[in-house]
């Protein structure tokens, strides 16, 4: 489900951004009842969910609403611009004031982690989007103003706060590819994890014996154990990083701040 490449912004900026910001150019009324820009989204995220990114096309959306093509071109000029509406439909931010954790930025950041990478796991098509180049729309600014008011009390720069959470996307893509690969490998290998292991326990346990590997030999039972939450690891060491640099900056400016007088 995460085959396929598309790219961001492949199609006309400036129909998407109008769609995406309803600047007006926006048909309010098309030959079919009840069909509407944002069905077609909604239908398009249904089937890029089901069968995959490859499966998306004016076609294929069509046949889904149950109108002609011809019909949906009267919304949206084609698939590369209903790719980004599709991207901005899918990042819509929750309203609950609470789902990026309660207490600071930390645990803003921690949530915002998790939610990332349910978000992906959701929608596996997203890691066949090329997003280097973004067109921004209202969900996605809306999101990104919501993880900024939780984190501006830091104190980094601007530059730094906006790398912070560049840093946990990244961290959290490449997390959400490892885990959505495994699933493919399974289901297109028709092999379980524990199959395709058991395969190898053969020449591994023979290679373990040879004395070639005597650090990897040396590892507990459990090392490569499925119980390991590696994820949270990882995601706890970059907040680890980002609270030594907060309190090394905040250090530097009681430092350099005047004494106060008696």
């Amino acid at each position: 489900m995460a085959s396929g490449t598309e790219t961001s912004g492949s199609g006309d900026i400036d129909r998407t951004l109008d769609l995406l910001w309803d600047t007006g150019r926006r048909p309010r009324r098309g030959p079919r009842p009840g069909l509407t820009l944002e069905r077609i989204v909604e239908a398009a995220v249904e089937v890029a969910d089901r069968d995959g990114l490859g499966a998306v096309s004016m076609r294929r959306i069509a046949t889904e609403l149950g109108t002609g093509t011809m019909s949906l071109y009267r919304y949206v000029p084609g698939k590369g611009e209903l790719i980004d509406l599709m991207l901005d439909r899918v990042q819509r931010p929750s309203e609950d004031p609470g789902d990026l954790g309660d207490g600071d930025w930390r645990s803003a950041l921690h949530a915002l982690g998790h939610a990332t990478l349910a978000l992906y796991r959701r929608h596996t098509w997203l890691l066949g989007v090329n997003q280097s180049r973004p067109i921004l729309g209202p969900a996605a600014l809306d999101g990104m103003e919501k993880v900024l008011t939780r984190i501006k009390p830091m104190g980094l720069t601007d530059p730094e706060l906006i790398s912070a959470i560049i840093m946990v996307d990244g961290y959290v893509v490449g997390a959400a590819r490892t885990q959505v690969y495994q699933e493919e490998a399974e289901r297109t290998s028709g092999l379980t994890d524990a199959q395709f292991w058991a395969a190898q326990e053969p020449v591994l346990v023979k290679a373990m014996t040879s004395g070639r590997y005597p650090v990897l030999a040396s590892l507990s039972e459990d090392a490569f154990g499925t119980g390991f939450d590696h994820f949270e690891f990882g995601l706890q060491r970059i907040l680890d990083g980002l609270e030594a640099v907060v309190a090394a900056r905040r250090a530097a400016d009681e430092s350099a701040s005047p004494e106060q007088p008696a």
